[in-house]
């Protein structure tokens, strides 16, 4: 765990130990949230804008949704909930990596329960188009690259990685 770790003793003065760790722990599950929300934010405009600059068309893949309310909320939300796999202790140095490796997780689900099972748009969404796999690498990617990112940017230790 430990997204955060700057540990500051006047945290601590008022709490005993296992208040402070309660502390750190509801700490880290909101930051992991709060950073998969942002990525759902940054992912559900990546796929709307490819679909509304008529990129997946040109390709052959039927994702163009409509920038609503309910399209947002929904998707933040569930990048939220995918955002707690940011708690595994995995590839913590590079943003890239870590990005893309963290976005596996909610990338097979979509292809292998969410298209077949859900929306009946068969394994791995191919009635949507034989890019459709490609598509779904590439928005999750920028999930998981964006999550990463917010994390670094509002924790101290991540400002001073970024920082070189």
């Amino acid at each position: 765990m430990n997204l955060r770790s700057d540990f500051r003793a006047e945290d601590s003065s008022c709490l005993n130990y296992g208040e402070f760790a309660m502390k750190m722990f509801f700490e880290e599950l909101t930051l992991a949230f709060a950073s998969g929300c942002f990525g759902g934010l940054v992912n559900s405009l990546a796929v709307w804008c490819f679909g509304a600059l008529g990129m997946t068309t040109l390709l052959g893949v039927q994702i163009a949704p409509s920038l609503t309310p309910p399209y947002l909320y929904q998707r933040m939300a569930w990048g939220g909930i995918w955002g707690f796999i940011l708690l595994l202790p995995i590839l913590r140095g590079s943003i890239w990596s870590r990005g893309v490796l963290l976005s596996l997780g909610p990338t097979m689900v979509q292809l292998f329960i969410v298209f077949p099972i859900r929306l009946n748009k068969g394994m791995i969404g191919l009635e949507l188009g034989q890019l459709t796999p490609l598509f779904v690498f590439i928005y999750n990617a920028i999930w998981g690259i964006s999550a990463v990112s917010w994390i670094r940017w509002v924790t101290p230790q991540g400002r001073n990685e970024i920082k070189g």
